[in-house]
């Protein structure tokens, strides 16, 4: 077994002791069979660390974009994520939530969706992921 941490300049960088991702491999190749587990994503801007948008639908976007950069790092993307959790401020922004994560998501990985009192940077919105690569 190895364990690889993932990092890239594409998403912002933790804002704590974590990484953006790891990839844990089971077999002898580093990269078939292997699964990547993500830190939460939230919408940040990379280059300047700042909050994108106020309403749910922009944030949704750019936590996507983080966490899609992140898994484009490890070798994997959207297709091969198989389960997702999702943590909202507010469970009445749960629609438009939806409306932008069917749109990066097709697959329908497995997913877990719940309402929060508060997120890093008072987000609206906040995604983990486990993918495979």
């Amino acid at each position: 077994m190895s364990i690889k941490t993932i990092s890239t300049p594409n998403a912002p960088a933790a804002i704590g002791p974590y990484s953006q991702a790891k990839v844990v491999s089971l077999a002898k190749s580093k990269t078939v069979g292997s699964l990547v587990f993500t830190s939460g994503a939230i919408p940040l801007d990379p280059v300047s660390g700042n909050v994108v948008g106020t309403k749910i639908t922009e944030q949704a976007h750019q936590t996507i974009k983080n966490l899609l950069a992140v898994l484009k790092a490890s070798g994997a993307r959207a297709e091969d994520v198989i389960k997702t959790t999702c943590f909202i401020k507010n469970m009445d922004d749960f629609s438009g939530f939806n409306s932008v994560y069917a749109e990066y998501f097709t697959s329908n990985p497995a997913r877990s969706c719940v309402e929060v009192a508060r997120l890093p940077k008072d987000v609206l919105c906040e995604i983990e992921a486990v993918a495979v690569i």
